[in-house]
C-alpha cells in the first residue's frame, strides 16, 4: 500500500483524482475513504496527513476500437 501526504486544501475527490488518474480517478474515492476510515469526517485536509492508498486493479479492455489498437 502506498502513502499519500496531504497538502493544505486537499479533498477526498481531489486526492483520488491525483492518485488514481489512470484507473478511474475520483470514482474510486470510496476505496480511498475505506482505507482511511479514521478521517471519514474530514472534508478539507490540512497539510502533512499520511493517507493509505490502496492498490486498484485497472480493468482490462478486450474490445478496443480500431483507433486504440
Amino acid at each position: 500500500m502506498r502513502i499519500y501526504k496531504t497538502t493544505s486544501g486537499d479533498t477526498w475527490d481531489l486526492i483520488a483524482f491525483r492518485v488514481y488518474r489512470k484507473v478511474g480517478a475520483e470514482k474510486l474515492m470510496d476505496a480511498l475513504i475505506d482505507a482511511n476510515s479514521e478521517y471519514i469526517n474530514t472534508v478539507i485536509f490540512s497539510a502533512g496527513i499520511s493517507l493509505n492508498i490502496p492498490e486498484i486493479n485497472s480493468p482490462v479492455v478486450l474490445n478496443l476500437p480500431p483507433w486504440k489498437k
